[in-house]
């Protein structure tokens, strides 16, 4: 059985769920650097990770889960370039082992977004 996990920072509700309990994992859906206003940050790439791991963990604390438990990451990039400097701070947003991971170079995300995060954790 599935279970959409719901927090009050969205709206895009309407559209798709902030993520989904089902089998013992969590699916969190694409979150890019913007908040619950949905304009996006335009500070540093270290400032648009920090928002976008903040959204992925304010969806996994309301499933019950914390960002050591994700075991999967989809990055999505418009410039590959932006890469050494996603690297240079995302292993800060883990103590345990690092989740495996996924870099993919797209022509646009949404919003106009340079770069969006999905991941899947574990649910204990």
């Amino acid at each position: 059985m599935k279970h959409q996990v719901v927090t009050a920072n969205t709206k895009s509700a309407h559209l798709l769920s902030q993520g989904i309990s089902a089998g013992g994992f969590i699916f969190v859906s694409g979150q890019v650097h913007a908040g619950s206003d949905m304009v996006l940050s335009q500070g540093t790439t270290a400032d648009k990770v920090e928002l976008i791991m903040k959204n992925i963990a304010e969806v996994l604390t309301a499933a019950g889960a914390r960002l050591d438990d994700i075991v999967k990451v989809i990055i999505y990039v418009t410039d590959m370039a932006l890469m050494p400097e996603i690297n240079a701070v995302y292993p800060t947003y883990f103590q345990d082992s690092l989740p495996v991971r996924e870099a993919v170079c797209v022509a646009a995300l949404p919003l106009g977004a340079s770069i969006e995060m999905s991941v899947i954790a574990v649910q204990n």
